[in-house]
């Protein structure tokens, strides 16, 4: 997610000094690549670039497609054949074996709903959002780009030219929404086809560690790379203290039993009992126990502690439920031989990412076929 907000930042930057730019989008992807469809790539007049749609092999050649775009003033689709390694643009020769649809958008600093605009919605409503692009595979016709946001709640932009094909994108992004994926639909109608992006956009996970010790610190650096949203929340101030951690954290000082009064949960936190207090992380386990949205609640020690916290809450009239106990990962963390504060932090951080992502933890070297799940690729067809 910082990456977004990086191409945001550089937005902002761009149109204070009023230097054009245009956005850069992955909008489908057949095959293999690096970067998969969502990926951007923001581009001003002076060739600056903010994010990537490529592992590099693809920039040098977008960026000139880009500056052409912003010449022009127009949409433009570029594809991209990265299994041709006689193909002098791609250059790097990856052997990815894809084809890559981008999109280049010139953006109108005086549009409220340019894509990047677009974008910035999608940020600050800490929702989940549907971003649609469309675009036409036959490069001679209009590429109309991206136009639309939808959320939970509401359609926040319209499609004012075509009503009956913004009804069913609408309909169609609220499967996305109820859904984990994004999607890819052909839309046909009167002989046109049209094709879109239904990108849907999630909110960075959101990491409470329960404790302010120097482990703590560790995860939350690395929490920080991967854009993540930290709260640090400990009842000793010499520890909850804003000058032993990044200034993106929320810092708070805490009773146990009160924990919570200041975190804002949804169903993409994740919280780890790291105090080294035993006391304390089991009346905020407590807590937690009655908040079924939580997916992830990791527990700091070894086997023993949490068999202890068990047996104590049994005691208290507290059985927990088979559901209850699958979002516990005690001890926590992967099984990398980890030792260290960093690679412990890497072993927490990698089971919640998968535990997120519902992804089956295994070796990439063991997964017969292709890298990336290609069943979502493929376009969907819709007639109006």
């Amino acid at each position: 997610m910082k990456e977004t907000e990086s191409i945001i930042t550089a937005y902002e930057k761009a149109k204070a000094a009023g230097q054009g730019c245009v956005l850069a989008t992955v909008v489908h992807v057949e095959g293999s690549s690096y970067r998969r469809a969502g990926a951007r790539m923001l581009v001003d007049e002076y060739g600056m670039m903010t994010g990537a749609i490529s592992g590099g092999c693809l920039e040098g050649d977008a960026l000139r497609k880009a500056l052409h775009a912003l010449e022009k003033g127009e949409n433009k689709l570029i594809t991209y054949d990265t299994s041709d390694e006689d193909d002098a643009v791609i250059g790097a020769q990856l052997g990815c074996n894809g084809i890559i649809q981008v999109l280049f958008e010139p953006l109108d600093f005086e549009d409220p709903h340019n894509p990047v605009e677009l974008l910035r919605k999608a940020v600050e409503s800490g929702e989940k959002a549907v971003i649609v692009s469309l675009f036409n595979l036959q490069k001679s016709k209009k590429q109309p780009g991206t136009k639309l946001i939808f959320n939970d709640e509401q359609q926040i932009t319209e499609l004012e030219e075509d009503a009956e094909l913004e009804q069913q994108i609408m309909d169609d992004a609220r499967s996305v929404i109820g859904g984990k994926y994004s999607q890819f639909i052909a839309y046909h109608s009167k002989g046109e086809q049209l094709h879109a992006f239904l990108h849907l956009y999630t909110p960075p996970p959101s990491l409470v560690l329960v404790g302010a010790g120097n482990d703590a610190q560790v995860l939350s650096e690395m929490a920080e790379i991967l854009g993540w949203d930290i709260s640090i929340v400990d009842g000793r101030p010499s520890h909850a203290s804003t000058d032993r951690f990044s200034n993106s954290c929320q810092v708070i000082v805490s009773k146990p039993e009160e924990v919570l009064e200041n975190i804002s949960i949804n169903e993409r936190t994740s919280f780890v009992l790291i105090s080294h207090n035993y006391n304390y992380d089991l009346q905020v386990l407590k807590l937690l126990l009655d908040i079924p949205k939580i997916p992830y609640i990791g527990i700091l020690g070894p086997n023993k502690k949490y068999q202890r916290m068990l047996d104590e809450l049994k005691e208290d009239g507290i059985e927990l439920s088979d559901k209850q106990l699958s979002r516990i990962y005690a001890p926590v963390g992967l099984d990398i031989q980890a030792d260290t504060p960093s690679e412990i932090a890497l072993s927490i951080l990698s089971e919640i990412q998968s535990v997120l992502t519902g992804a089956h933890v295994s070796h990439l070297r063991e997964r017969e076929g292709d890298i990336h799940d290609h069943k979502q690729s493929a376009f969907k067809e819709v007639e109006l």
